[in-house]
């Protein structure tokens, strides 16, 4: 089933919008991790760590799973499919993997925030889990990234039931196989 123009466009744009704001929000918790750390301001490193649990409970959760719905919605109605290429697949895969993890993520930024409010955090208070809320918002950046790259580039490869759907296709003027693309392909470089 596809979506006509109209809402196809608004539904590509509402993932596009959920998406870019999420990858904000974790450049914005990133700052934060790095203010939360490196600072010696007892003041920024308080205000970092609860800054971070109010941006990742109301701005990274709810973006996470808006991209999701986007993400779902935008395949479904359109003629990339949500099964037909890796690419989404792949997408989709990052999607649900990196939601997942920063829910459990909340766990950590929680207790470092509620051991922020309750008293100043020195330099080893809750040291590896300051460390970890670092490396952990660095990774979410560069998976997201990778996600942003795949939705650029979208890369070359059906799935298996994406050449069935193909094949089934009235409009199919190719081969029946990937092997016979290929062959054909590799006949004409030569």
């Amino acid at each position: 089933m596809t979506m006509n123009p109209r809402l196809r466009k608004l539904a590509l744009t509402a993932h596009v919008t959920s998406s870019v704001g999420w990858l904000g929000a974790v450049a914005v918790f990133l700052v934060l991790a790095v203010a939360g750390l490196a600072d010696g301001s007892a003041q920024t490193v308080r205000g970092a760590y609860l800054a971070m649990e109010v941006t990742g409970w109301f701005v990274l959760v709810p973006l996470s799973f808006a991209s999701l719905v986007t993400g779902l919605v935008q395949s479904l109605g359109s003629a990339w499919g949500l099964f037909r290429h890796y690419w989404v697949l792949f997408k989709l895969l990052i999607n649900v993997v990196a939601s997942v993890l920063l829910l459990v993520h909340m766990q950590v930024i929680g207790h470092v925030a509620d051991a922020a409010a309750e008293a100043n955090l020195s330099g080893d208070d809750l040291f590896g889990m300051r460390v970890q809320l670092l490396a952990d918002a660095a990774a979410a950046l560069l998976i997201l990234l990778v996600a942003v790259t795949l939705s650029v580039f979208k890369p070359k490869g059906l799935t298996r039931y994406g050449w069935r759907k193909r094949q089934d296709s009235p409009s199919w003027q190719g081969s029946p196989s990937p092997v016979g693309d290929l062959t054909r392909r590799s006949a004409r470089a030569r």
